[in-house]
């Protein structure tokens, strides 16, 4: 018997930054860093940084195999498991491009799965290194999981705001756990019975949100036929329930038969019967749902299987179920929006997507990322014209301080506003019946208010209160000529109907 190989110290503390690099989300500082230490270059830009990290990991391969060809297998304790990772990140980064295409060409191809064309290379390469069969199976539709991850979060979730940062990475977690090594052990196929809530205001995307969690879960490879055994652009199905009233829902989260009740002219599949168990059902509004719908829901979910209206034979469904509402968590519980036992079997994990006023105010080249994305979108390409257009018109016509009440959905229809007629007026909020206490801390909460106008609001208020001039001056440490014209400045802007926030 052969004595095990090993890796030198260096090789050894090469390919374990190589490993800690494959269980890391991509969007996370982690990996950057580890990239950073792969590639010998922490301060490269990002493409440049990746692409020497690529090359790194293959030099250190290509010494590996002066000594024979390369075999995970060969290796001895803890050095087999680093070498295996380093060969799975090679295999993963040498096929990208082909896995890129190849989700791409899904979406234009529609709900037929498309033959792989490079799948017998790839089984191939994985075999010869040492995994069987049934591994290389395994990582070659991982690989394309992590590459369909990957492409929705970065392509559809745009923004560099901290705030986007996170959505993005636990969008990712919720995805492939925070340990994908535990996924690929545990998970990769029991990921039905991990429910998630989304919470955002109206327009956030939280939609968008719910469907990279669709198309991104785990789809086997069937080889016989050369394709992946389902296509992901049927893999997330989604039902607004606030669209129904309840004499409905059941019908369009259960199904119906025909004759079941008044105007059931034929049978209908609900979505739970139209649910992928490689995916994903988005119930969205879900805070709208009375309490005998949540009961009738739980006992589904739970359960996991469901009966059309009409009927006594059950349906199963296997794939996960993604809730949405734009109440607050403070607000759900306060008010008991749900049952609580309704609620507990929603939240495995909470996600909330974060307003745009939040996301400008954290970095403002967020407004250009997301006027980048929208035009391109809307025309087929980059224009950087459009693009200086619209935001000519938002600087000149709403000011840094627009709150966007109505999230990334209006800023949409604010650009399709200004290709048209080159203008845009927002939504004017009314701040007369607000108190100066509401309008102050309005502004703090939505960073949009400068130190000045605090203090002579704050001034005004203590004026309305109190009623002399003197007593605000003790209470602010202003002097009184001060306190006054505070004062009669902000009783103006009030009189000529000037935004006080």
């Amino acid at each position: 018997m052969k004595k095990p190989l090993q890796l030198s110290a260096e090789e050894r503390a090469f390919f374990y930054h190589v490993y800690k690099a494959g269980l890391a989300s991509p969007f996370s500082d982690d990996r950057i860093a580890l990239e950073g230490k792969i590639a010998g270059a922490s301060k490269a830009p990002k493409s440049k940084r990746i692409e020497r990290a690529i090359r790194q990991v293959k030099t250190h391969i290509d010494s590996l195999e002066r000594s024979g060809p390369i075999d995970f297998n060969r290796y001895g304790g803890e050095d087999r498991h680093l070498v295996r990772a380093g060969l799975l990140f090679d295999f993963f980064y040498d096929f990208r491009v082909q896995f890129d295409q190849l989700i791409q060409d899904q979406i234009a191809a529609g709900d037929t799965p498309l033959k792989v064309s490079f799948a017998d290379d790839a089984l191939e390469r994985l075999q010869r290194r040492g995994f069987t069969h049934e591994d290389a199976l395994r990582y070659f539709a991982l690989s394309y999981q992590l590459r369909r991850a990957y492409f929705f979060l970065y392509r559809t979730l745009v923004g560099r705001s901290p705030c986007m940062k996170k959505l993005r990475q636990d969008l990712w977690h919720n995805v492939f756990t925070h340990n994908i090594e535990l996924y690929d052990r545990y998970l990769w196929n029991q990921m039905e019975d991990f429910s998630t809530l989304l919470l955002g205001e109206t327009g956030t995307g939280k939609g968008t949100a719910a469907m990279a969690i669709g198309r991104s879960g785990f789809i086997p490879f069937n080889p016989d036929g050369n394709v992946f055994v389902e296509s992901f652009t049927r893999s997330f199905v989604s039902l607004n329930l606030s669209q129904f009233p309840d004499t409905l829902v059941e019908s369009e989260l259960f199904g119906h038969k025909k004759g079941a009740f008044t105007g059931a002219v034929k049978d209908h599949r609900g979505v739970f019967d139209h649910c992928s168990p490689f995916g994903a059902i988005l119930l969205d509004e879900i805070g709208e749902l009375s309490i005998p719908i949540q009961i009738k829901l739980l006992q589904v979910l739970q359960d996991r299987k469901f009966a059309p209206v009409g009927s006594h034979q059950e349906g199963r469904f296997e794939g996960r179920v993604i809730a949405a509402t734009n109440r607050s968590l403070k607000e759900i519980h306060t008010r008991k929006i749900f049952r609580d036992d309704f609620y507990y079997r929603l939240c495995s994990d909470i996600i909330t997507v974060p307003p745009l006023r939040q996301r400008i105010r954290e970095d403002a080249g967020e407004m250009d990322d997301l006027l980048g994305f929208t035009v391109k979108r809307m025309v087929g390409r980059a224009s950087p014209e459009l693009v200086t257009m619209v935001r000519e018109v938002i600087d000149s016509r709403l000011g840094a301080d627009y709150s966007w009440p109505g999230n990334v959905r209006e800023l949409e229809q604010c650009v399709r506003r200004v290709i048209l007629k080159r203008e845009y007026v927002g939504r004017q909020t009314d701040t007369s019946s607000q108190s100066v206490p509401q309008l102050l801390n309005a502004g703090i909460e939505n960073g949009s208010i400068d130190a000045h106008r605090l203090v002579t609001g704050y001034c005004f208020h203590l004026y309305e209160r109190f009623g002399t001039y003197e007593e605000v001056a003790r209470r602010t440490g202003l002097d009184r000529r001060t306190v006054k014209k505070y004062v009669q400045e902000w009783a103006a802007r009030i009189a000529v109907g000037e935004s006080l926030a």
